[in-house]
């Protein structure tokens, strides 16, 4: 064959392959067109009260003793009302004809008005049946009847590099379709102990929130919940609610308005190679019992500090955190079976699973301070004292709230919620009382210390070290 007729052949074969190729390619306009038109618009408005004539001054209620002084002396500007609105939007999906439909809990969160407008144009006020900030699920209702609703489908089936379809509305630009690979699954972000999250590049972005994934047979397999980004637009790594996950919530919050989760009262932590080796496991398995609550579920069972929980109900604990997925996916007062691991040799205990206590409020009674209006410390930490009401739900003699964490991510181990307890160096903690306490103690450090902080977070207390740097 001469150098020509190979090359003839050459291309031609290649030009196949490609052609091949570009027919394997996914085709989304069937799976948009049967299923779109279950992805709706939520909408929210909240009713903010707020001294807008005043806004160098904070907010006053008006049994305030400086609330008249202001308004004698200082009066309000005409058209500058003390209460405003604050919108913002979201996606979500039906997930029955008669109405029913998920979304994100931080959509909803807070709103006074939900309104829900669907691909038809017609527009129904919503209301909350329930939200799970623990899963970020919420569960909305509008009266209509005969509505498109989705397909679920099998999270557990999906494979790593699979397609995977987005509908939703970033940035208020309704039905937008994007598309992308899931990236990984199982995936365990910091303090989201419940939810194992599905990674995809799909392009997730502000209005996406609550919307639904997609396989390529059209079922639903999962929530777009959060973004990883710098910016705050899309970055390629998304993170979406199995839905099996999200409909056991829903499930609950139809029938009771709240979802009852399992503990057994431990403090857990990953298990390294290095500390598998001391306890003599051939391999780094399982979930390492820092602590045991006294009178708790656990020590009732017989669990002590340095135990090593293999598995649960059955389940293999293979990480840390499959233990809090798989212990609050138990039903409480339940009887299970427990394996763990003790000088040398395993040992089965049965625990009876106790129920985790709900959520409250940390703000609530107070009158919390805008954070845009307060200043900020040295850490860029902004903080509150808490009130006596505070004090006896948290059950802490003293201690400071966060308001608002103004950093470049460098404390992002923080969060805005976090009660700082304490304040410890070289072996010494020192409880923190009020503010001027606590940044008159960060003032005798060095901008570029070290600084480890006793923070409490919901019903758990950990300790939080933060890197000092200089340039502040």
């Amino acid at each position: 064959m001469s150098i020509r007729l190979f090359f003839a052949a050459f291309l031609s074969i290649f030009a196949l392959n490609v052609a091949a190729q570009g027919r394997e390619l996914p085709d989304f306009t069937d799976l948009v067109d049967k299923h779109g038109s279950a992805v709706v618009n939520v909408s929210t408005t909240q009713t903010v009260r707020g001294n807008r004539a005043f806004p160098q001054f904070p907010e006053l209620d008006e049994d305030d003793p400086m609330f008249e002084f202001f308004k004698r002396f200082i009066p309000r500007q005409p058209g500058m009302p003390r209460d405003f609105q604050n919108k913002s939007l979201g996606s979500g999906f039906i997930i029955s004809p008669d109405g029913y439909i998920l979304t994100n809990a931080h959509v909803v969160d807070s709103a006074d008005e939900i309104a829900v407008k669907l691909t038809d144009k017609r527009e129904f006020k919503a209301k909350v049946i329930g939200t799970d900030k623990r899963t970020d699920v919420a569960l909305i209702k509008i009266e209509a009847n005969g509505l498109p609703a989705v397909k679920m489908g099998d999270p557990g089936k999906l494979r790593v590099g699979e397609w995977v379809v987005a509908i939703g509305s970033p940035f208020g630009f309704e039905s937008s379709v994007t598309a992308g690979i899931v990236s990984a699954k199982g995936r365990a972000l910091p303090q989201e102990n419940f939810v194992p999250f599905i990674q995809t590049d799909v392009a997730i972005n502000p209005g996406n929130s609550g919307g639904p994934l997609f396989n390529m047979k059209g079922e639903v397999v999962g929530i777009n919940s959060q973004i990883y980004s710098r910016t705050g637009g899309y970055m390629g790594v998304a993170f979406a609610i199995p839905i099996d996950v999200a409909m056991e919530v829903q499930n609950q919050l139809r029938t009771s308005g709240r979802v009852s989760r399992g503990r057994i009262g431990v403090v857990i932590q990953e298990l390294t190679k290095e500390l598998a080796d001391s306890f003599g496991l051939a391999k780094a398995s399982g979930a390492l019992v820092n602590s045991v609550e006294k009178g708790g579920p656990a020590e009732k069972a017989g669990v002590e500090a340095g135990d090593v929980i293999l598995k649960f109900d059955g389940k293999t604990v293979s990480t840390s955190s499959d233990l809090p997925r798989i212990v609050g996916a138990t039903k409480p007062g339940s009887k299970v079976s427990m394996q763990v691991w003790r000088k040398g040799t395993t040992r089965d205990l049965t625990v009876t699973v106790g129920e985790i206590p709900e959520e409250k409020a940390t703000q609530r009674g107070q009158k919390r301070v805008k954070p845009a209006e307060a200043a900020a410390n040295r850490l860029g930490l902004v903080l509150s004292e808490l009130t006596p009401e505070q004090k006896r739900d948290l059950k802490v003699a003293n201690g400071l709230l966060v308001e608002d964490v103004r950093t470049n991510g460098s404390r992002a181990e923080l969060r805005p919620g976090d009660v700082i307890l304490a304040l410890v160096h070289k072996g010494s903690s020192t409880e923190a009382k009020s503010v001027d306490q606590f940044n008159k103690l960060l003032s005798q450090f060095d901008k570029s210390a070290t600084i480890t902080l006793l923070v409490k977070r919901g019903e758990q207390q950990t300790y939080i070290t933060l890197k000092g740097n200089g340039d502040k």
